[in-house]
């Protein structure tokens, strides 16, 4: 059995995981409607490189709290910082996939002193254009009792529009199973109505390194280049544009990546 590790907060607790050491701390945070093994391919290949890898649930999603009182950025946000605090953790290399990428600009904009870089994959950290019209189907297909297996079904058929993990089976049927337990699809819906505003308010006072990873067939955005081009103009970040990725670049290509991480993270930091 897993020995799931938590971190304590005054509503609930965030589960999480850690692969433990001594080496500079990275943690990967998930986005909304999914499980930290989002990131189960890429996690022993960093610690094997000599970093401590920590990844985390959302609050609401996967072992974590189901209820809570707020679901937005700025409380994801005031999780990590829980987490951060918790562990003793400096010099943090922090990312953020999808709704926690903007979590992610939140707390790297508020406490540089903790954060040494920001990686933000596949970012909701702005409110994108998006027609109301779609915005109403999404909230329908969230709806109990068909919502946890529409979701589930989303996820794997389009937000892997390339390459499939060789688990993605027992992983749809894992957050199945997840958003099907008392008050998670609840949750889940509404985290989904959450205002990106604090997020695009921080990104013009990120002053920690960026990396954003984006997939070139992310179905989540109109037009993934624009909406890379949108966030380097106000940040000055690298930027690597995944061919062929959907939302989850870190698990449809794991190996591209690894690559553009460390090649960003760069060997001085090697602990």
């Amino acid at each position: 059995m897993v020995d799931i590790k938590y971190t304590l907060t005054e509503e609930g607790k965030i589960s999480f995981d850690d692969t433990g050491g001594n080496g500079m701390p990275i943690i990967c945070v998930p986005g909304m409607g999914d499980l930290r093994s989002v990131y189960r391919f890429v996690t022993g290949d960093l610690k094997r490189r000599g970093y401590r890898v920590i990844t985390m649930d959302l609050r609401g999603m996967g072992d974590s709290t189901a209820k809570w009182g707020d679901y937005s950025e700025s409380s994801i946000a005031l999780d990590i910082l829980s987490l951060i605090n918790q562990l003793k953790l400096k010099s943090v290399i922090l990312i953020g996939n999808s709704i926690s990428a903007g979590a992610a600009v939140i707390v790297a904009a508020q406490h540089p002193e903790l954060i040494s870089k920001v990686v933000l994959i596949s970012p909701f950290a702005r409110n994108v254009p998006i027609p109301r019209s779609k915005l109403l189907l999404f909230r329908l297909a969230l709806a109990r009792p068909w919502g946890a297996s529409v979701w589930a079904n989303y996820q794997s058929s389009r937000l892997y529009p390339s390459i499939k993990p060789p688990d993605m089976g027992q992983y749809t049927l894992s957050v199945k199973t997840m958003l099907l337990q008392k008050g998670r699809m609840k949750a889940f819906q509404k985290m989904a109505a959450t205002n990106h505003a604090k997020a695009e308010q921080s990104i013009e006072h990120l002053n920690v390194p960026v990396l954003i990873v984006m997939g070139s067939k992310d179905p989540d955005f109109p037009d993934p280049g624009k909406e890379l081009d949108w966030y380097v103009a106000r940040t000055g970040a690298r930027s690597v544009m995944i061919e062929g990725a959907g939302h989850y670049p870190q698990a449809e290509y794991p190996e591209k990546f690894i690559a553009c991480l460390t090649d960003f993270i760069g060997e001085g930091d090697l602990p």
